[in-house]
């Protein structure tokens, strides 16, 4: 018999709040489709080596965090998996559960199976079991209903309740929604309306009825938390927000105990599952311990990393200077798709050097653009804003800018609306023939001019400026040196009828492009004023240097130059300079142009006009290593477009704290985007998008599949397969960093969030020395000698 709620003893009904907080705390934020960041879907569980966060995952979602062992049988047999990496994976392995040997391990490879795992049950799965009626589609259905309403973004034309927390506003749509009633679930709203009122006390009551304990309630109320899947992690997001803010946001405690209300309710319905259910909440009591075969996988797992590192390191051969002043330097965002592109211009001019930063430049901007009061941020999204700009013009122009989207705004909401849809079809489907041939035809691309250049609200005053401009340069290694022209290239991709565009953006810019960045950073080192303040500080800039911005479209390859007050007596250099760059994307097109399905290097730049275009580019697939160093380490060599290559020298680092920036931000950053390919490549049901021709928008948070369902998060399936084969090998991140390994071991003892991700190998970490491999980090702020890393 269950106490009643008032009897629970005040120590687990805290126990019980704090199991919440963890469960909640171990889901991934999901941000919208405005402002596409990639995450690492294993957020929440740096503090477990890979083989626990699978235990855990295939206890709450049903999956496993590594390929299957068919899929690692098969690497064996064809030779891409040796004994030397197998040997070393495993000899590194710290588990007591690790096979014995080689031949233990290779026999998880051939007693492997592809048959699928199922996670510990919910009151909804029993029930359906043992009703036959489908209580998860149900609930999935009425919640993601009143859930597509409740967070709309401004797709919706009604919401119902605004102004409401979520589970108020729930509990007053669910009093209403007789959906439960018709499917069996008698006197449900009736059960709803007699819950608590406040979000703790439903939780408190409903763990109560369900018999959770202490020890099971974490993993129970995780497993809710993934059965409510992108919707959590939009929750997830509002609170990731609100404490950047200084803030805090309870959707995700009130998403909980909507869910807990459905199962006691169910659980009351069909008592005679109470059993299968006691046995369900032992299980969860149980520790989250991974099995010997876990370990075998994640074993398998990191030999496969080092089957990649061992062909990626005998790239780094050392290096190769130059010591002339070079013609033009040209920095790109760290972005793998930039690598590609930078080795091409290299080869068009060896008198040209290319750097590479995170593409917002190192300045955290809110934005305002163009004919609109929307801040943007263009930072990466574990900072907050230290700059305010907008893009307003003279407010005549900016107010006909401004009436002409709320025309075009109004008039799709009219096209929308419940009463006007249909006979908008049937009047004015004709006239819309000619637009959606043109569009088929790839003839219909944007024709939208640059904003006005960006000006900060308020202005800087000089020393602000020459103190941003000296963090900047100093960031980037470029203090000394400079060439006559600095090109400071943003990015983003020009895609067509494609929800998830701004994945395509620039991630450390917030899902925008690098456009405003790179336009600002110009400005601000052309500024007088600031080189004036920068020559006090060490930094001399010639005077013939000039700064121009650009933006890097990695759908086509080509470059727009932003004509942001550019001296007439440089026009014969900045042509040469456009020549260089139009020659480097026909050279990138024709590289890339093998991966991509049916295209060529004359059609790769039209895929950005065609609405029927799935997979317009790669993004980010294949990204595996990480390098911090001078271009010289990299310079020349091809690497496939699968690292982020970042510039930075350490002797010109003082005192090393570029380097624990770098550690920090693009480090982790880069992180997240490799896991994020690795969990949509891996666990695509759970973590991927799904399938992106019948992906419906939802309240421009993000997308179903069909008319109804869960809410998906992470990358499209073809967004990593080309229909036929993976087009993202599924690695843990190699990051290899030019610095001494004591400086790197000291940032590491600073910052132990970081060392976690080391520490438990969701990233590997090499050092390098004149651009070889020196050493491999170990575990503990230990180092393997440079032999290690090289042969494992």
């Amino acid at each position: 018999m269950f106490l009643k709620h008032s009897q629970i003893a005040p120590s687990l009904m805290s126990a019980i709040l704090v199991a919440a907080e963890n469960a909640a705390r171990r889901i991934p934020p999901a941000f919208p489709l405005e402002a596409t960041v990639a995450v690492n879907p294993f957020l929440g569980q740096a503090g477990d080596d890979l083989a626990t966060a699978s235990a855990r995952l295939r206890r709450v979602a049903g999956v496993r965090a590594t390929r299957s062992g068919v899929a690692y049988a098969t690497m064996i047999e064809t030779g891409r998996l040796i004994d030397a990496d197998l040997e070393a994976a495993r000899s590194a392995a710290t588990s007591p559960f690790k096979p014995k040997d080689l031949v233990a391990l290779k026999t998880f490879a051939a007693m492997a199976t592809t048959d699928e795992w199922t996670g510990l049950p919910t009151v909804a799965d029993l029930a359906a079991s043992a009703t036959g009626v489908d209580w998860p589609s149900i609930i999935e259905k009425s919640f993601g209903l009143w859930a597509a309403g409740r967070f709309d973004r401004g797709q919706a034309l009604w919401s119902p309740t605004p102004g409401l927390e979520a589970f108020a506003s729930w509990r007053d749509w669910a009093t209403h929604d007789l959906t439960p009633e018709i499917a069996g679930l008698t006197g449900f709203c009736a059960h709803v309306a007699a819950a608590p009122d406040t979000t703790d006390s439903a939780i408190l009551r409903a763990a109560d009825a369900l018999g959770l304990n202490e020890a099971a309630a974490e993993t129970a109320f995780h497993r809710l938390y993934m059965d409510l899947s992108g919707w959590s992690q939009h929750a997830r997001w509002l609170l990731w927000q609100a404490e950047l803010a200084g803030k805090t946001d309870r959707t995700l405690a009130d998403l909980l105990a909507i869910r807990l209300i459905w199962e006691e309710a169910l659980l009351a319905h069909v008592p005679e599952i109470a059993k299968e259910w006691f046995e369900t909440v032992l299980a969860h009591s149980a520790p989250v311990e991974p099995s010997e075969e876990d370990v075998a996988l994640a074993i398998f797992q990191e030999a496969s990393e080092r089957a990649h590192q061992r062909d990626f390191l005998a790239l780094l051969d050392g290096e190769t200077a130059s010591t002339d002043r070079p013609s033009l330097q040209a920095a790109f965002c760290i972005d793998v798709r930039s690598e590609v592109f930078r080795r091409a211009l290299e080869s068009v001019d060896c008198s040209i050097e290319t750097i590479g930063f995170a593409g917002f430049f190192g300045v955290s901007l809110a934005h305002k653009a163009h004919g609109s009061d929307v801040v943007e941020a263009h930072l990466p999204v574990l900072l907050n804003p230290a700059v305010e700009t907008t893009s307003h013009s003279d407010p005549a122009s900016e107010q006909d800018t401004r009436i002409a989207a709320r025309t075009l705004r109004a008039w799709g909401r009219f096209r929308q609306a419940a009463v006007s849809s249909f006979a908008f079809v049937e009047t004015a489907g004709l006239f819309y023939a000619a637009k959606l041939t043109r569009d088929a035809l790839g003839w219909g691309g944007p024709t939208k001019k640059p904003d006005p250049a960006p000006q900060v609200v308020g202005g800087l005053d000089a020393k602000t400026k020459a103190d941003t401009a000296a963090a900047v340069l100093g960031a980037m290694s470029l203090t000394k040196g400079f060439a006559k022209i600095v090109l400071l290239l943003g990015h983003g991709g020009q895609v067509a009828n494609n929800p998830h565009e701004s994945a395509y953006h620039c991630g450390a810019c917030g899902g925008y492009t690098g456009e405003v960045s790179a336009r600002f950073l110009a400005n601000l080192l052309n500024d007088p004023e600031t080189r004036s303040g920068l020559a006090e500080r060490g930094i001399a800039i010639p005077d013939d240097t000039l700064f121009i911005a650009g933006l890097h479209d990695t759908t086509t390859d080509e470059v727009t130059i932003y004509n942001d007050g550019l001296p007439a007596d440089r026009s014969e250099e900045i042509r040469r300079m456009k020549g260089s760059l139009k020659q480097a994307g026909r050279m990138a097109r024709a590289e890339r142009a093998p991966k991509l399905p049916g295209a060529t290097a004359l059609n790769v730049a039209d895929r950005a006009l065609n609405w029927a275009e799935v997979r317009p580019e790669w993004g980010l697939a294949g990204c595996a290593a990480f390098i911090a160093a001078p271009r010289a380490a990299t310079a020349g060599k091809d690497l496939g477009g699968r690292a982020f290559l970042h510039s930075y020298s350490w002797q010109a680092d003082d005192g090393f704290c570029t380097l624990e920036l770098i550690l920090t931000a693009p480090v982790v950053v880069a992180s997240w985007i490799s896991l994020q390919y690795y969990g949509s490549s891996v666990m695509p049901d759970v973590f991927g998008g799904g399938n992106k021709l019948i992906h419906n928008v939802v309240g421009g948070i993000g997308v179903i599949e069909g008319n109804s369902g869960r809410l998906r998060t992470g990358l499209p399936w073809q967004a990593v397969h080309d229909g036929e084969k993976a087009m993202h090998e599924p690695v843990r991140l190699s990051v290899m960093i030019e610095a001494p390994r004591e400086a790197i071991t000291d940032v590491l003892e600073r910052n132990p969030e970081i060392r976690d991700l080391f520490d438990n190998g969701w990233m590997h970490l090499f050092t390098l020395k004149d651009g070889k491999v020196d050493a491999r980090y170990r575990p503990g702020l230990a180092w393997a000698d440079a032999a290690e890393g090289r042969a494992a």
